[in-house]
């Protein structure tokens, strides 16, 4: 996988921005680009809070997208989180309690009912301008996947995050030649995932993953594979998740959804007892050890402390994933 330090050496110049920014067209009808919009009908779904900009920003970037979404559902809490984007014709902006969950929830729930597949992108995703078109020909041409994930070739989220210019640098690097490949059975990364719409009837985000949601993607996925449907992630769908610092929830919150969440899902069967263990091990051992010299933009101790609440309260037998929000 390129890294950010690799991403941060490269020079993209986007050349055709001012030509392909424009001419969106909602209907699965029509062109795009010169080129012959799909008949499939997709959806994108994108929740968001607090980063007005950075949402224009990838929404900008969503409009050189091979095959044109049919919709774009914004889910937001209040109207200052999008900003602009409200007034803009071509998305539609909804708005619930904050949560991702919630929110992804309500996205679902503004669904047109003639969508084939719905898109979770976050508004710090960029994905490559042929994502859609190449979910939409896999979905297509293989009946039984239900969801989608893509490739991400850098992630922000592991370091100090990157920006829109190096995200582009490292699509415009990567070498799709060798990208020809799927994995079965991953759990989807919820920065970039698709899930088939018949395959997902009457499927919820569970609320009770609270804020930030750790862990819902996977939640979900486990209840697409209980229905039997076929979960893979393909190489030739890649992207770069900005990992945006800004609008994060506290460390202490999301510390305590780090140990509790795995056990809440382990109790779901969404999970096992081995990758509940390893997940929170990893996140207990690192927020311990980088405690004594915590990066600028983790708060460690936070998560540490978060870490300690949540064991006490599964010490006294309480499973409760919602209580993050009022720590």
């Amino acid at each position: 996988m390129d890294g950010p330090d690799h991403c941060r050496r490269l020079v993209f110049e986007r050349s055709h921005a001012a030509g392909k920014m424009q001419g969106w067209t909602m209907t699965s009808a029509g062109t795009h680009d010169g080129k012959e919009a799909r008949a499939t009908r997709v959806s994108v779904g994108i929740a968001t809070r607090g980063r007005p900009d950075q949402l224009a920003a990838m929404l900008d970037n969503l409009a050189a997208q091979t095959l044109t979404p049919q919709a774009i559902v914004v889910c937001c809490t209040e109207p200052r989180d999008v900003g602009a984007v409200a007034s803009d014709p071509k998305v539609t902006v909804i708005y619930r309690e904050p949560g991702l969950p919630r929110q992804r929830n309500g996205i679902l729930e503004a669904l047109r009912a003639d969508t084939d597949w719905i898109v979770f992108f976050d508004d710090d995703f960029y994905p490559d301008p042929r994502w859609l078109e190449t979910v939409s020909d896999t979905f297509t041409a293989n009946p039984g996947i239900a969801c989608i994930t893509g490739h991400v070739v850098a992630d922000g989220i592991l370091g100090p995050g990157l920006t829109g210019g190096e995200a582009l640098a490292c699509i415009a690097a990567h070498d799709a030649s060798g990208g020809d490949w799927m994995e079965e059975g991953l759990s989807p990364y919820g920065c970039n995932m698709a899930f088939r719409r018949t395959a997902i009837e009457g499927l919820r985000f569970d609320e009770r993953l609270v804020l930030y949601g750790w862990l819902e993607d996977r939640d979900f996925g486990a209840a697409v594979a209980k229905r039997g449907g076929r979960r893979v992630k393909i190489g030739k769908a890649y992207g770069v998740h900005l990992g945006t610092k800004g609008a994060r929830v506290s460390g202490r919150k999301f510390g305590y959804s780090q140990v509790m969440n795995p056990v809440y899902l382990n109790r779901k069967s969404a999970m096992t007892a081995r990758q509940a263990i390893a997940q929170i091990g990893r996140n207990v051992i690192a927020n311990l050890v980088k405690s004594v010299r915590p990066e600028p933009y983790v708060d460690r101790r936070g998560r540490l402390l978060g870490n300690l609440i949540a064991a006490l309260d599964l010490l006294r037998l309480r499973l409760t994933p919602e209580r993050a929000a009022s720590l």
